[in-house]
């Protein structure tokens, strides 16, 4: 057996790692450019990493920009969407880094049942939930019902406004825009 000093020891994968690094990256990208923006292979060159990896560590790219969101706000309940900082947040999120999958859940369904799943429990947790709960304690009837119609109709003006299908909606100063959402969403959840 001959001794090989010019042959490279096998680069054993360190799965934790790749998918830390990955997780990072995504998080910066999203952050900055937001979901549409940021492709699977940009997340995987930031990260140094194959970008197929997102889909073993993550399943793919729309949950792990569902993961990114469930470590930013952990397990804290954001405040309800008449709240004008949180629909403030929200619609300059949205200006900034286009509408993500919770939002688009609520106008288009996604082929995937998993992703469906994921959207779709995000969107309930994070505005719903905090929204019905308010109604409940306010002893209005009919709470979750409310809650469905004002998140409906939020995520149609967020949705709208990036679509560019409504041009005076999207050139509107932001706001503008918080004042006359908190208005119709006020409004909307109204006995």
């Amino acid at each position: 057996m001959t001794d090989q000093p010019d042959a490279k020891p096998a680069r054993r994968r360190d799965a934790a790692r790749s998918r830390e690094l990955l997780f990072q990256a995504a998080r910066e990208l999203f952050t900055h450019r937001g979901y549409d923006r940021a492709t699977t292979r940009e997340i995987g060159e930031l990260a140094g990493v194959d970008p197929t990896l997102i889909a073993r560590y993550f399943g793919g790219k729309t949950q792990l920009y569902i993961a990114v969101l469930n470590a930013e706000f952990g397990d804290s309940r954001p405040a309800g969407l008449l709240d004008e900082e949180r629909v403030r947040l929200l619609i300059d999120r949205v200006d900034e880094r286009g509408p993500g999958p919770a939002f688009r859940v609520a106008a288009t369904p996604y082929q995937d049942p998993a992703v469906q799943s994921a959207a779709t429990e995000q969107l309930h947790s994070r505005l719903v939930a905090p929204l019905r709960d308010q109604y409940d304690e306010e002893g209005r009837p009919d709470a979750q019902l409310r809650a469905e119609l004002v998140v409906a109709a939020f995520a149609g003006v967020l949705m709208g406004r990036s679509s560019g299908a409504f041009p005076a909606l999207a050139e509107a100063d932001s706001d503008q825009v918080v004042r006359l959402v908190r208005e119709l969403l006020a409004q909307t959840g109204q006995s």
